[in-house]
Formats: structure tokens, sequence, C-alpha cells
């Protein structure tokens, strides 16, 4: 898995603050553990120290390089309250509701990333998608050149089984149920940036449809030209093809024959799908069927970094997700 170790040594090549919510859970703290001893980065655990304490006494992990910080003990708890009724009073919130909410280890952390005592944020091991978007949403905050946060997977196809091998973005797989022509060439301009931060190459990219080049008439395939149209005129240095099926975006005779002044060439390394419905069962598909490794679903475009977890994950997971993070808070020269 080149791109994971590329990810990793160049999180070790300069760490950041990366602080993580869900200390009391068992793969959050051998994975913080491990992000700490090998270097990758400066992790903080928010939550009850007693808690954190007897799980790492119970699993012998040794705390000595993770800073701990409990809400409820913290001298920060007030600041953050205020900044938190500044950001949302005008949504109805009360400074007495700031002031109990910010000791949720979860708003806590997001709004360390935001004042800048810490670099990205990881939750949902335990914590929801649902809770880990809004909270990051809310308190973060999304890129001003953009309107809305999606979502991508990292996807390794590494196998001696695999024909096509090397790392592939997918986007959106966990967020965007249904978006506009305009959210899906957000989506696509988003995921290109991913790609670059993470695959460290030039993105190309496949707006994937069950059309190639018109050759099917629908109101779905409108929706994926008009996306792919506003991409190029908003970035027109990137290679993009759409409408375009996924042979045609990752088999280049196909490609050859079937897309007429092709600008990726069958060499796609982002995938944009459609609708949800298609980015979930695509991903899927390949990590399932197809024995990919799937990473994510990880956030893009936010102002600073903040991840999602699945909350099936591994140790090992929570752990390339934290090297992500942390490569991605470099992008952003945090």
């Amino acid at each position: 898995m080149k791109a994971l170790h590329r990810i990793i040594e160049q999180a070790r090549a300069t760490p950041k603050r990366i602080v993580l919510c869900e200390g009391d859970d068992p793969r959050v703290l051998h994975a913080a553990a491990r992000a700490s001893q090998e270097g990758i980065a400066k992790i903080t655990l928010v939550g009850d120290h007693a808690k954190i304490h007897a799980l790492a006494n119970t699993l012998e992990i040794d705390l000595d390089r993770i800073a701990l910080l409990d809400p409820a003990e913290s001298t920060d708890a007030e600041l953050f309250a205020q900044e938190l009724f500044a950001l949302r009073s005008p949504k109805g919130m009360t400074l007495e509701q700031a002031k109990a909410r910010i000791l949720d280890p979860l708003c806590y952390a997001d709004m360390m990333v935001r004042l800048g005592h810490a670099d990205g944020s990881v939750a949902g091991a335990v914590r929801t998608t649902a809770e880990v978007v809004r909270n990051a949403i809310q308190i973060i905050g999304v890129q001003p050149s953009f309107k809305l946060v999606s979502s991508f997977f990292l996807m390794m196809l590494c196998e001696p089984f695999h024909s096509l091998k090397g790392s592939l973005i997918f986007s959106d797989c966990a967020l965007v149920v249904d978006p506009t022509a305009e959210e899906l060439s957000e989506i696509a301009m988003a995921a290109a940036d991913s790609a670059r931060q993470l695959l460290m190459e030039e993105p190309r990219v496949a707006m994937l449809s069950f059309s190639t080049g018109g050759s099917a008439s629908h109101a779905a395939v409108d929706k994926v030209t008009a996306a792919s149209r506003r991409v190029k005129e908003l970035r027109p240095g990137l290679a993009i093809d759409g409408d375009v099926q996924l042979d045609a975006a990752l088999v280049a005779e196909i490609a050859q024959r079937k897309v007429k002044g092709s600008a990726v060439k069958g060499n796609a390394n982002v995938l944009v799908f459609p609708n949800l419905d298609a980015g979930n069962i695509g991903y899927k598909m390949a990590e399932r069927v197809g024995g990919a490794v799937a990473i994510g679903p990880l956030l893009q475009g936010l102002q600073k970094p903040a991840n999602d977890l699945s909350r099936g994950c591994s140790a090992e997971d929570i752990f390339n997700v934290i090297a992500v993070t942390v490569v991605q808070a470099q992008a952003a020269r945090i």
C-alpha cells in the first residue's frame, strides 16, 4: 500500500497536533498510543481522566507521551463556551446551553481545532457520523471556497490479484444523498484537492454516470454533465471527464474508443459518483467483492481537518485516519 506508506511517512516528517475525544474506547487508546510512539502525531485525548487512566492501566498502555484534557476541569472551558455562544447564538443557543455543550468531549475537541489548540480532530469510533459531521460544520466551519462538506474514501488496490493497482479517491460515499449539479461540482473539486494532498499526484477526475459522452439522454446524465462543465469553468487546468462510465474512466483502451478528446484517458484516480446510492454501493463493492482496502469516510470542505470513523473500525483504521488528518493539516499549513 504505497500511498498509505507515503502518507504515514509524510505525517512523521512534520507531526501535527491531533485531538481524539473517545479515549475510553480501547481501539482509540491503542491507536493514540501507536501514533504517539511512531511519531506521526502529537496526540491529545479529551474525556474523563479517571476512565482513560483506568483503561490504559488495564491495557498496559503508556500515556506519558499523550496529553489528557478533561473539559470539566479545563481552564479553557469558559473561553470555549463564550466562542460557542458567539457562533450559535444566532441559531438560538443561550450562554448556559453553550457552557453545558462545551463539556461534551466531541464539542470541546472541535473547539480546540477551531481556536488553534489542535490541528485536526478524529472521532466516530463511538459517536455517530451525524454527530461528528454536525459538530465539525457548526464549530470548525466550511471552507469559504465551498458551500458544503462532503466525504471520500481512500481506496487501496495493492493485492497481486488486482489488475488495476494503486490508490483511488471515491467521493461522495457517505454524506450527500442526492447532490445538485452545483453540489456535485463542489464534491468533484474537493475530491481533486484530496487526491493532490493524499495521493501526492495530480488529480484525474471521472464524473461517473451510466452514460458516456451523452450516449444516454436522462435528467440524471444532465446533472453530471452540468457539474462537469462547472468544474471545467472554475478549474480549467484540471483533468476531468464527464459524463463517463466506469470502464471508460479506468481502462485506457475503452476510453480511447468511447471518450472523444478525453483529458483522463482511462487513467482516473478520482471517481465522483452521481449520488449516495451509487457511491456507497460502489465503495462497498470494491471493498467486499474487489478486495480493496477502504480508509474513511474522510471529510473534505472544512476549514480545518476533522475526520469521521466507522463505528466498526479497528485500531489500525484509526491510526491510518490519524495519519491522513496530519497530512491534511500539513496541506492546510496549520
